[in-house]
């Protein structure tokens, strides 16, 4: 017993993603009881989602029965634009819902009390506490991957907005250029995502890349295509960073997701091309992530622990999370 919580008491933590779910059994330590991943049915619709979401959130319960251990509640944490204060789901046009009550309907629905979330949020969260930007106040927590967003933080306290904060992806870094899926043109997005990246090398070159990771190989090659677009991307995440510096002052800039896994092929170049733009402004340290694709589930089993009134006390901060059933 530590804190008047029972040491067989254990959350649920859940990040839904526009293409796999990942979810926990986490003890207060934030150690993996049992792990699941398992694939977002979002071309079924939103519907399906939201069942698939109720079924992983009761066979984890029914896994934590089994080990007798009692779920205290559950953190879910979602893409888009999420109002923590009403608990709702403004927002996803990957998922396709709009306005939606998750956390009541997914209390009524599971029995569990339910801690609603941002996945990109929970996810700098995690960083903040557990991560690369431990000790640090002001952070801005990029993953760069299919989309980009970011996590906001300012005197150590996330910048929410009613869930509209941190739309990084949607600054115009080319005026006049690609449309955006958000109905506007030139958005970093265009340019600068993982999806961006490959698109803008097959369109170049006339060969089809799988994914950024393959341009960056090609770019380790000397690959003159694979450097052009790289560089374009580079030049436009300096001027979206530019802008949230000197708006935000961050003191660390903490990049994920798919481009970032690139390591120095992306911060060598792009600390060079923010330095170049930056004059009076606090220069921010550009590190990368250390909690890989488990942040977000971090950051809902966090949120889970301190809605159940017993905050999460790791002993020793978790880098990943073993995969253990799917």
């Amino acid at each position: 017993m530590r804190d008047g919580t029972d040491e067989r008491d254990c959350v649920i933590a859940l990040d839904v993603g526009g293409t796999s779910m990942k979810a926990a059994l986490l003890d207060r330590d934030l150690k993996a009881l049992h792990t699941v991943r398992r694939a977002t049915p979002r071309r079924w619709g939103p519907d399906a989602v939201i069942a698939e979401i109720v079924a992983v959130l009761r066979d984890l319960e029914r896994n934590a029965s089994t080990r007798e251990f009692t779920v205290r509640g559950a953190g879910v944490v979602v893409p888009g634009i999420v109002d923590e204060d009403t608990r709702t789901a403004v927002y996803s046009a990957n998922l396709g819902w709009r306005d939606l009550p998750l956390a009541a309907f997914l209390e009524a629905t599971s029995g569990l009390p339910v801690a609603l979330g941002h996945d990109v949020r929970a996810g700098g969260i995690a960083e903040c506490r557990l991560g690369a930007a431990r000790g640090a106040q002001d952070v801005w927590f990029v993953p760069i991957g299919t989309g980009i967003s970011a996590a906001v933080f300012c005197d150590g306290r996330p910048v929410r907005a009613r869930g509209y904060a941190g739309e990084l992806g949607h600054v115009v870094v080319e005026p006049g250029g690609e449309p955006c899926a958000c109905g506007a043109r030139g958005c970093l997005e265009t340019v600068a995502s993982a999806h961006a990246v490959a698109s803008a090398y097959s369109a170049r070159s006339g060969r089809q890349a799988d994914g950024a990771a393959a341009v960056a190989a090609m770019l380790a090659q000397g690959d003159p295509d694979a450097r052009a677009v790289w560089d374009r991307a580079v030049e436009a995440l300096a001027a979206a960073l530019t802008t949230a510096t000197t708006l935000f002052a961050p003191e660390v800039v903490v990049l994920g997701g798919g481009l970032a896994e690139a390591g120095g092929l992306l911060l060598d170049p792009l600390r060079v091309a923010l330095a170049r733009r930056l004059t009076f402004q606090r220069r921010p340290e550009l590190v990368l992530a250390e909690l890989g694709d488990m942040a977000g589930c971090l950051g809902a089993g966090l949120a889970a622990w301190q809605a159940a009134g017993s905050g999460a006390s790791p002993q020793h901060p978790p880098r990943t999370l073993p995969v253990t059933a799917s």
